[in-house]
């Protein structure tokens, strides 16, 4: 190895990727394709039409699409920055950047994988439904907030990012996961300010529970409103009794509260599994870039569930 260089392959270590190599491998096999037939699209229409040289002949790529993931899934559990990461595989940071921009789009259009259904992936609130319904899979759904910079002073709708529950600018996702934590679905994330019910409504999911009528989702406090339009699906906790309550509903209520607690707190875990990938503890770059992120790492977290 030449002296001041780095070992490419060093970098596609699962502490730097946050995958195992196995993952990494079915990532390659997945979206490599898709990745050419995207470039060559691009290359097509700046042509005006097909290639007069032969396939093989021109300039080749300074990243292999290998290195472009390795380099995207690095940038996502770790948000080093693009000039570090141009650094390190001897680029120029904008080659970098529009690497990981064409890799991450790739990512976030994958989908959240089916437990037990490799080559399946559930793309939209409909497709959850329907597995749901199909599989007889009780959903649990809730909504989590990323820290994003404030919008620049003077611009309109500022106070729409302003969380009146973190009291910070945040964007909001909305989240789907299974009885054992495992991810099935992210929405476009929205500005913080935006109630969760109202989050969940504004992406139908009231039109899936006319549609799927044997689905049942547990929900929050928060989804109170959703509980009364769509009583018997929309799950919320019982409500606490009032003062005076005799010992024995008191006793009753409490056990029906835990119980409704403990089968919805996976859904706390899969959030969780979110934010152990650095970019979702807190977002610093270009906010229109932030739904894209979370569906990739989404996307990446729900592969346990067919992989491990």
């Amino acid at each position: 190895m030449v002296e001041g260089t780095v070992d490419r392959s060093v970098l596609a270590h699962p502490l730097f990727t946050g995958v195992s190599r196995s993952h990494l491998s079915s990532l390659v096999a997945e979206l490599a394709r898709p990745w050419v037939v995207a470039v060559e699209g691009r290359r097509h229409q700046a042509r005006g039409g097909a290639r007069k040289r032969a396939p093989g002949a021109g300039a080749r790529h300074q990243l292999v699409f290998v290195d472009r993931l390795v380099a995207t899934l690095i940038h996502l559990r770790h948000d080093l920055s693009h000039a570090v990461l141009a650094l390190l595989y001897e680029v120029d940071r904008s080659t970098m950047t529009r690497a990981v921009g064409e890799v991450r789009r790739l990512l976030a259009g994958r989908g959240c994988a089916i437990p037990e259904r490799p080559g399946l992936r559930l793309r939209t609130l409909e497709d959850v439904f329907a597995y749901a319904q199909a599989e007889g899979v009780r959903l649990r759904l809730d909504a989590t907030e990323v820290q994003v910079r404030r919008p620049t002073a003077g611009r309109g709708g500022r106070r729409a990012f302003v969380s009146g529950k973190k009291k910070q600018n945040t964007m909001k996702a909305t989240v789907i996961a299974d009885h054992l934590g495992r991810t099935l679905w992210t929405d476009a994330l929205r500005p913080g300010r935006l109630h969760d019910a109202t989050a969940a409504r504004t992406a139908g999911i009231a039109d899936c529970f006319h549609s799927f009528d044997l689905v049942q989702v547990l929900l929050d406090d928060g989804y109170l409103g959703l509980s009364r339009d769509h009583r018997g699906k929309a799950l919320t906790q019982p409500r606490k009794l009032r003062p005076g309550a005799t010992l024995p509903f008191l006793e009753h209520n409490e056990r029906q509260r835990h119980e409704h607690s403990s089968q919805r707190i996976t859904v706390e875990h899969a959030l969780a599994d979110h934010k152990r990938w650095k970019q979702l503890q807190r977002w610093t770059h270009r906010r229109d870039r932030l739904p894209d992120t979370y569906q990739a790492i989404a996307a990446l977290v729900s592969d346990r569930s067919i992989i491990d």
